[in-house]
Protein backbone atom coordinates (compact mmCIF):
# COMPACT_ATOMS: atom_id res chain seq x y z
CA UNK A 1 0.00 0.00 0.00
CA UNK A 2 2.83 2.36 0.94
CA UNK A 3 4.64 1.63 -2.36
CA UNK A 4 1.49 2.31 -4.35
CA UNK A 5 1.11 5.66 -2.58
CA UNK A 6 4.75 6.62 -3.28
CA UNK A 7 4.43 5.65 -6.95
CA UNK A 8 1.29 7.76 -7.22
CA UNK A 9 3.08 10.75 -5.69
CA UNK A 10 6.06 10.23 -8.01
CA UNK A 11 3.77 9.98 -11.01
CA UNK A 12 1.92 13.15 -10.02
CA UNK A 13 5.19 15.01 -9.53
CA UNK A 14 6.45 13.89 -12.96
CA UNK A 15 3.19 14.93 -14.61
CA UNK A 16 3.34 18.30 -12.87
CA UNK A 17 6.98 18.84 -13.80
CA UNK A 18 6.62 17.97 -17.49
CA UNK A 19 3.30 19.73 -17.96
CA UNK A 20 4.77 22.94 -16.53
CA UNK A 21 8.21 22.79 -18.07
CA UNK A 22 7.51 25.92 -20.10
CA UNK A 23 7.22 27.82 -16.82
CA UNK A 24 10.88 27.04 -16.22
CA UNK A 25 11.93 28.24 -19.67
CA UNK A 26 12.40 31.95 -20.35
CA UNK A 27 9.49 32.61 -22.69
CA UNK A 28 9.98 36.37 -22.53
CA UNK A 29 10.23 37.71 -26.08
CA UNK A 30 13.68 39.03 -26.89
CA UNK A 31 13.53 42.18 -28.98
CA UNK A 32 16.47 43.65 -30.86
CA UNK A 33 18.02 47.07 -30.35
CA UNK A 34 17.53 49.09 -33.55
CA UNK A 35 19.44 52.26 -32.67
CA UNK A 36 18.57 55.90 -32.24
CA UNK A 37 18.66 56.74 -35.95
CA UNK A 38 15.94 54.15 -36.66
CA UNK A 39 13.77 55.71 -33.96
CA UNK A 40 14.63 59.17 -35.26
CA UNK A 41 13.19 58.47 -38.69
CA UNK A 42 9.73 59.00 -37.22
CA UNK A 43 10.55 60.97 -34.08
CA UNK A 44 12.36 63.96 -35.57
CA UNK A 45 9.57 66.06 -37.04
CA UNK A 46 7.88 69.05 -35.44
CA UNK A 47 4.65 67.01 -35.25
CA UNK A 48 6.49 64.48 -33.11
CA UNK A 49 8.01 67.17 -30.91
CA UNK A 50 11.49 67.05 -32.45
CA UNK A 51 12.31 64.19 -30.12
CA UNK A 52 15.51 63.26 -31.96
CA UNK A 53 16.98 66.76 -31.69
CA UNK A 54 15.98 67.00 -28.01
CA UNK A 55 17.94 63.80 -27.39
CA UNK A 56 20.95 64.93 -29.48
CA UNK A 57 21.18 68.16 -27.49
CA UNK A 58 20.89 66.39 -24.13
CA UNK A 59 23.62 65.04 -21.88
CA UNK A 60 22.17 61.58 -22.48
CA UNK A 61 23.50 61.50 -26.06
CA UNK A 62 27.04 61.86 -24.71
CA UNK A 63 26.68 59.54 -21.72
CA UNK A 64 28.86 56.80 -23.23
CA UNK A 65 31.47 59.27 -24.48
CA UNK A 66 31.98 60.53 -20.91
CA UNK A 67 33.23 57.05 -20.00
CA UNK A 68 36.17 57.55 -22.37
CA UNK A 69 37.44 60.65 -20.58
CA UNK A 70 40.12 61.13 -17.96
CA UNK A 71 37.61 62.01 -15.22
CA UNK A 72 35.75 58.70 -15.67
CA UNK A 73 39.05 56.79 -15.61
CA UNK A 74 40.01 58.57 -12.40
CA UNK A 75 36.66 57.73 -10.74
CA UNK A 76 36.91 54.08 -11.80
CA UNK A 77 40.45 53.83 -10.45
CA UNK A 78 39.42 55.46 -7.14
CA UNK A 79 36.68 52.83 -6.86
CA UNK A 80 39.26 50.07 -7.28
CA UNK A 81 38.53 49.06 -10.87
CA UNK A 82 41.35 48.18 -13.21
CA UNK A 83 39.31 48.09 -16.42
CA UNK A 84 38.39 51.17 -18.43
CA UNK A 85 34.98 52.62 -17.46
CA UNK A 86 33.53 51.84 -20.91
CA UNK A 87 34.24 48.15 -20.21
CA UNK A 88 32.60 48.04 -16.76
CA UNK A 89 28.98 46.95 -16.45
CA UNK A 90 28.82 49.04 -13.28
CA UNK A 91 29.33 52.14 -15.46
CA UNK A 92 27.61 50.99 -18.64
CA UNK A 93 24.32 50.32 -16.83
CA UNK A 94 23.75 54.09 -16.64
CA UNK A 95 25.78 55.24 -19.65
CA UNK A 96 24.72 52.97 -22.52
CA UNK A 97 22.06 50.73 -24.04
CA UNK A 98 22.42 47.17 -25.22
CA UNK A 99 25.79 46.49 -23.59
CA UNK A 100 24.43 43.44 -21.77
CA UNK A 101 22.83 41.59 -24.70
CA UNK A 102 24.20 39.15 -27.27
CA UNK A 103 25.55 40.83 -30.41
CA UNK A 104 22.88 39.12 -32.54
CA UNK A 105 20.29 41.34 -30.80
CA UNK A 106 22.01 44.53 -31.97
CA UNK A 107 20.83 45.56 -35.42
CA UNK A 108 23.13 47.23 -37.96
CA UNK A 109 22.16 50.80 -37.00
CA UNK A 110 22.71 50.32 -33.29
CA UNK A 111 25.76 52.03 -31.76
CA UNK A 112 26.70 51.76 -28.10
CA UNK A 113 28.37 55.16 -28.52
CA UNK A 114 24.88 56.69 -28.70
CA UNK A 115 24.82 56.37 -24.93
CA UNK A 116 21.51 56.78 -23.14
CA UNK A 117 19.23 56.73 -26.14
CA UNK A 118 15.59 55.96 -26.93
CA UNK A 119 15.83 52.25 -26.16
CA UNK A 120 17.51 52.80 -22.80
CA UNK A 121 14.21 54.02 -21.40
CA UNK A 122 11.65 52.74 -23.90
CA UNK A 123 13.00 49.21 -24.47
CA UNK A 124 14.57 47.50 -27.48
CA UNK A 125 12.59 48.74 -30.48
CA UNK A 126 12.44 45.96 -33.05
CA UNK A 127 9.04 44.73 -31.89
CA UNK A 128 7.22 48.07 -31.77
CA UNK A 129 8.99 50.20 -34.41
CA UNK A 130 6.31 49.99 -37.10
CA UNK A 131 3.80 52.84 -37.35
CA UNK A 132 0.91 50.37 -37.19
CA UNK A 133 2.08 49.08 -33.81
CA UNK A 134 3.13 52.49 -32.46
CA UNK A 135 -0.38 53.86 -33.07
CA UNK A 136 -1.77 51.30 -30.61
CA UNK A 137 -0.11 51.89 -27.23
CA UNK A 138 -1.33 48.58 -25.78
CA UNK A 139 0.02 46.67 -28.78
CA UNK A 140 3.31 48.58 -28.62
CA UNK A 141 3.71 47.63 -24.95
CA UNK A 142 3.00 43.98 -25.81
CA UNK A 143 5.78 44.26 -28.39
CA UNK A 144 8.45 45.60 -26.05
CA UNK A 145 7.70 49.29 -25.51
CA UNK A 146 8.43 50.22 -21.91
CA UNK A 147 6.04 52.87 -20.64
CA UNK A 148 8.28 54.89 -18.34
CA UNK A 149 5.89 57.84 -18.30
CA UNK A 150 3.79 56.30 -15.55
CA UNK A 151 6.68 56.65 -13.08
CA UNK A 152 9.27 58.77 -14.86
CA UNK A 153 10.85 60.23 -11.74
CA UNK A 154 11.49 56.82 -10.21
CA UNK A 155 12.83 55.50 -13.49
CA UNK A 156 15.29 58.39 -13.88
CA UNK A 157 16.45 57.90 -10.32
CA UNK A 158 17.62 54.36 -11.04
CA UNK A 159 20.75 56.12 -12.32
CA UNK A 160 20.47 59.64 -10.92
CA UNK A 161 20.86 58.70 -7.25
CA UNK A 162 23.37 58.80 -4.38
CA UNK A 163 24.78 55.39 -5.38
CA UNK A 164 26.37 57.00 -8.43
CA UNK A 165 29.98 57.96 -7.71
CA UNK A 166 29.50 61.36 -9.39
CA UNK A 167 26.07 62.18 -7.92
CA UNK A 168 25.66 65.81 -6.92
CA UNK A 169 21.92 65.95 -6.38
CA UNK A 170 19.02 65.47 -8.76
CA UNK A 171 16.14 67.89 -9.27
CA UNK A 172 13.76 65.81 -11.36
CA UNK A 173 11.45 68.68 -12.38
CA UNK A 174 14.36 70.83 -13.56
CA UNK A 175 16.10 68.00 -15.42
CA UNK A 176 12.90 66.60 -16.95
CA UNK A 177 12.14 70.04 -18.41
CA UNK A 178 15.41 69.72 -20.38
CA UNK A 179 14.65 66.30 -21.86
CA UNK A 180 10.84 66.15 -21.90
CA UNK A 181 9.78 64.80 -25.29
CA UNK A 182 6.04 64.32 -25.47
CA UNK A 183 4.18 64.36 -28.76
CA UNK A 184 2.92 68.00 -28.79
CA UNK A 185 -0.61 67.51 -30.12
CA UNK A 186 -1.53 64.87 -27.58
CA UNK A 187 0.97 65.60 -24.79
CA UNK A 188 1.47 61.84 -24.77
CA UNK A 189 4.63 59.86 -24.60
Amino acid sequence: MKNKFLHTVELLLLIFFFSNISILADDTPKFNYIGVEACGKCHKSENQGKQLSIWKESIHSNAYITLLGAEAAKVAKEMGYEKAPNELSECLVCHASGYEVDADRLEAGFKIEDGVQCETCHGAGSGYKSIKIMKDKKLAIQNGLVNVFENTSEYCQTCHNPDSPTFSGFDFEKMWAKVEHYIPVTKKE
